[in-house]
């Protein structure tokens, strides 16, 4: 599917990633729901953690985050249904974007079908993980599916999975579980692969920093982009230093939206050109004596120049008017008009 047609379909839907970052506090994270909404974000996304549903309790610490353990993060910071069902409110009826959380376990699922989410992403770790996998898909509800550590054969049979049990909207991303990813390491060239390979939407998680890669990716074709939000780059957490801050994000969203329009707006060459007679004249070149010019004289290269304004002999036509022989005296840096050479040029 071009790049066009997906432009076409809906705009790009920006995601910002607040994950666990809001320190389990309601307040923070309808803080990070509002400045992500000012940034004219489409969603914000949060991660729903049920330590002992996930998790034995030995589990590692993933190696960029080392201050506390897994279970002590996830259930401080954990939300009640109560708590998540205000956060949706929050964020769909007063800041008018779209709520989203990955679970990861099957109880998590449960939890958030209770909350009423409309759209489950799935997180790089859990692809393998069918029975999740099969529990989203029979809800029937959309699903974006992260890529970042798995094989082909693995999203082959991932895929499938969520196909094969109900899942009628599903869009691939592209993602690379390098925390944070080095930009060589982004991948791009995946989300063609991998729309020629399932048929279906692409979209971008970037780990990477700063903005440029995910801007790169629409280009590239994606249709929905994830990013890592953040108010501090200094905050507490696993995510805060590889996060944009406000002023980034925003910029990445204007930066996108000034991309689709671009990718979406087809020109017609000629008739672009059409619209631009005046900047033609102000900035090509006309033909010019370069020199006094006698009558008589028979034009060479070295009787012209070429200058602004463009409103005389185009210098593109500089050929037609050599050898033709000049009838009058013509001043050095006169503009050439085609009344001063049309009879000999016909007779040349």
């Amino acid at each position: 599917m071009h790049v066009e047609r997906l432009l076409i379909m809906k705009n790009v839907f920006i995601i910002a990633e607040i994950g666990n970052s809001h320190e389990g506090s309601v307040g923070l994270a309808k803080c990070f729901i509002q400045e992500a909404a000012k940034c004219g974000v489409d969603a914000v996304k949060f991660q729903t953690h049920l330590f002992d549903c996930e998790s034995l309790p030995d589990a590692p610490n993933p190696p960029y985050f080392k201050d506390e353990s897994r279970r002590d993060y996830f259930e401080r910071t954990g939300f009640s249904l109560r708590e998540w069902k205000l956060l949706k409110e929050f964020a769909e009826k007063h800041m008018r974007v779209e709520f989203l959380s990955s679970p990861f376990s099957i109880e998590a699922v449960d939890l958030l079908e209770r909350v009423g989410v409309r759209t489950y992403k799935i997180a790089s770790g859990e692809v393998n993980n069918l029975p999740l996998l099969i529990r989203i898909a029979r809800t029937g509800k959309k699903v974006l599916l992260s890529s970042g550590m798995s094989s082909w054969d693995e999203l082959d049979e991932s895929v499938s999975t969520l196909k094969d049990n109900g899942c009628k909207e599903l869009i691939l991303l592209q993602c690379t579980s390098e925390y944070p990813c080095p930009s060589e390491h982004a991948g791009l060239n995946i989300l063609k692969d991998m729309q020629d390979r399932y048929h279906i939407p692409v979209g971008f998680s970037d780990h990477t920093l700063g903005i440029a890669i995910s801007i790169a990716a629409v280009c590239s074709g994606a249709i929905v982009i994830e990013k890592h939000f953040t108010l501090s780059k200094s905050m507490y957490g696993p995510d805060a230093r590889f996060s944009v801050v406000p002023e980034e994000m925003k910029a990445l969203v204007e930066n996108i939206r000034s991309v689709e329009k671009a990718l979406g707006n087809k020109i017609d060459k000629d008739a672009n050109v059409a619209t631009l007679t005046r900047m033609k004249t102000i900035f090509e070149k006309s033909i010019v004596t370069a020199c006094d010019i006698s009558a008589d004289t028979i034009l060479e290269e070295k009787h012209l120049a070429y200058k602004k304004p463009g409103d005389g002999v185009p210098a593109r036509m500089f050929r037609e008017i050599l050898g033709i022989k000049i009838m009058n005296d013509i001043p050095a840096n006169t503009k050439l008009e085609w009344s001063m050479i049309d009879t000999a040029r016909y007779n040349k």
